[in-house]
C-alpha cells in the first residue's frame, strides 16, 4: 500500500477563521450534500473546475473556505459528503475507532467503504459537468486522497493530494493523468518509505508528477494545521498554491 489507512491523526485540527460565502446545495437527485464556490465573472477559467475530496471531516468550515479560495483562484469548486451525514467529529473527546467508522458508520448501518464512496465521487464529476466543467481537476486531502486516485478513470484530468491515506499501490499505478502530492515531514499515516514508494511507482506511470515535503508539519496541515504557527501557515499556503500552479498547468 502506498500510504496507511487513516488514524487518530486524522481527525485532528483547528478550525480556519472566516465566513464562507458558496451555497449548500444537494446533487445525485437530491440524495448527496455538497457546497459549491462559484468563479467570479471575469476570473473563471473556462470549463475548469475542481472537485474537492475531503478528509474524513467532510463538508465543515475549513473544506468550504478552502473551496472558497479555489474558486477565487479561477475553478467553480464542489465539495461532497463523502459519507452521508456521518463524518468523523474535528478533536473528538473520546479514543475513535476508525476502522469500525468506515466498515459499519457510526451508527453500524451506514459504513464508509469504496462501495459506499464511489457513487458519490461519481455523482460530484457529473454535478460539476451540470455546472459547466469539461476539465475537471480533483483536490483529496487524507481520506479523499484515495478517490481521486481512483477516479481519473472517471473523468479527472489532473489531480492534487494533500498527505494522502489508504492509497494501494495498484490505485496509484492505475493514474491516467498528471498528480501532485503534499507531503508532512511527520506522518505516520504517509511515512518516508511510502513516499518513497509512491515515487517508485509514479515513475512507472509515465504521467507528470511532483511530490513537495514540506519541514515541519505533520498529517493534516494542508487543512487542519494551525495558522497561528508560522511554519504550519506557510506549509499550509504553499500546498494550497502547489495545487492552483498544477491545475494552470495541466488544465490550460
Amino acid at each position: 500500500m502506498s500510504s496507511h489507512p487513516p488514524g487518530s491523526c486524522c481527525s485532528v485540527g483547528t478550525l480556519f477563521e472566516g465566513t464562507p460565502t458558496g451555497q449548500d446545495i444537494k446533487i445525485g437527485d437530491g440524495k448527496i450534500d455538497a457546497y459549491v464556490a462559484k468563479a467570479p465573472e471575469g476570473k473563471a477559467r473556462p470549463g475548469a473546475g475542481i472537485l474537492y475530496v475531503p478528509d474524513v471531516i467532510g463538508i465543515w468550515q475549513n473544506s468550504k473556505l478552502m473551496a472558497d479560495n479555489f474558486a477565487a483562484s479561477g475553478y467553480t469548486t464542489l465539495v461532497i459528503d463523502l459519507f452521508n451525514g456521518d463524518p468523523v467529529p474535528i478533536n473528538p473527546t473520546q479514543p475513535f475507532d476508525f476502522m469500525k467508522w468506515m466498515t459499519q458508520g457510526s451508527d453500524g448501518k451506514n459504513p464508509h467503504t469504496t462501495e459506499q464512496v464511489d457513487p458519490i465521487v461519481l455523482a460530484g464529476i457529473e454535478a460539476l459537468k451540470g455546472l459547466g466543467v469539461s476539465k475537471i481537476a480533483a483536490v483529496g486531502y487524507c481520506f479523499g486522497a484515495k478517490y481521486v486516485v481512483r477516479h481519473y478513470k472517471s473523468g479527472i484530468s489532473a489531480g492534487f493530494l494533500a498527505h494522502p491515506s489508504f492509497v494501494t499501490d495498484e490505485e496509484l499505478a492505475g493514474i491516467e493523468g498528471p498528480l501532485s502530492i503534499a507531503a508532512a515531514e511527520t506522518d505516520s499515516i504517509f511515512p518516508t518509505d511510502k513516499r518513497h514508494k509512491s515515487e517508485e511507482i509514479l515513475i512507472k506511470t509515465g504521467k507528470p508528477y511532483q511530490i513537495n515535503l514540506y519541514s515541519g508539519v505533520e498529517h493534516g496541515f494542508a487543512v487542519r494545521g494551525k495558522l497561528d504557527v508560522q511554519v504550519q501557515k506557510f506549509a499550509k499556503e504553499q500546498a494550497f498554491r502547489q495545487a492552483v500552479t498544477w491545475f494552470d498547468e495541466f488544465l490550460a
